[in-house]
């Protein structure tokens, strides 16, 4: 199964013993959405729903950090989720949710995970079956496992201001990466992380939603002024987004990617942290 999957492959795919289906979809406070009520109301056939704010650190107070390995093969169990499953993700959030839950799945330890090109959005466009209600879930068993190599911490992207080994790219619009637009949480200073260059992650997807060619993705990494050759860290505002670009430079074969998951979040609220303004 490819990364990324289409809704004619997903169509012809439903009901395969070994396949789940799952609802990523995650909405940002302001939004005024519930995403659980939304899936209950309109889903794919057979899926399941995943709750990414379930799936956060509780004992730290940068917001949705990565849990313990142990926490989240527990979660993944009882969704019907384990060893052996070809899961495929979809969501219908403007933050394209889903590419947190595959950068997730992927580092605790299940390789055969694919987004769904498009999401919900597209699926419903195209007229394609859609249910209600709640599915009924049997649990699987997850192996616990843990990849360090596709997170970084804060001490890791300071390092990398000396050695400059990584480059660091900023999935937040523009106006929050050069500071003219003021952060909402309290204490977060404006601005970016030095030396990093900003790509805004709606610049990876077409206008109807779907991810760009591999040569389209390269093109926009290469217009932020990223060079793919290096090592690359993904970041933005609290580990959302930087999970798109990071699924979308992995689009394009690249392997040397990880996320720094307390983003500016983290950053910007520490007063010994550097901070930069203005374009990069």
């Amino acid at each position: 199964m490819d990364a990324l999957v289409s809704t004619e492959w997903l169509a012809g795919e439903l009901g395969a013993f070994d396949l789940r289906v799952v609802d990523a979809t995650q909405f940002l406070p302001e939004a005024g959405r519930d995403a659980r009520a939304e899936f209950e109301q309109a889903h794919i056939p057979g899926a399941i729903f995943m709750d990414l704010a379930e799936l956060a650190d509780p004992s730290n107070a940068v917001p949705n950090m990565a849990p313990t390995a142990e926490k989240f093969a527990s979660r993944m169990q009882a969704l019907g989720l384990g060893d052996g499953s070809r899961i495929v993700l979809y969501d219908n959030a403007p933050h394209k949710t889903a590419a947190r839950a595959w950068w997730m799945l992927r580092m605790f330890g299940a390789h055969d995970v694919a987004i769904l090109d498009g999401g919900l959005a597209k699926w419903q466009a195209e007229g394609r079956a859609i249910e209600a209600g709640v599915t009924k879930l049997r649990h699987r068993h997850f192996t616990v496992w843990a990849d360090p190599e596709p997170v970084r911490s804060k001490e890791d992207v300071l390092a990398n201001l000396t050695s400059g080994a990584a480059v660091v790219v900023d999935a937040r619009g523009a106006a929050r990466f050069t500071g003219e637009e003021p952060e909402t949480r309290p204490g977060c200073a404006s601005g970016h992380i030095p030396a990093s260059r900003n790509l805004p992650y709606d610049q990876v997807f077409n206008a109807d939603g779907t991810y760009k060619s591999a040569e389209g993705i390269k093109a926009a990494f290469d217009g932020a002024g990223v060079d793919l050759s290096k090592p690359l860290i993904t970041t933005c505002g609290s580990g959302i987004t930087a999970a798109v670009l990071y699924f979308a430079a992995a689009l394009t074969g690249k392997k040397d990617i990880a996320l720094y998951d307390g983003s500016w979040s983290e950053w910007g609220v520490d007063p010994q942290t550097p901070k930069a303004t203005g374009a990069a």
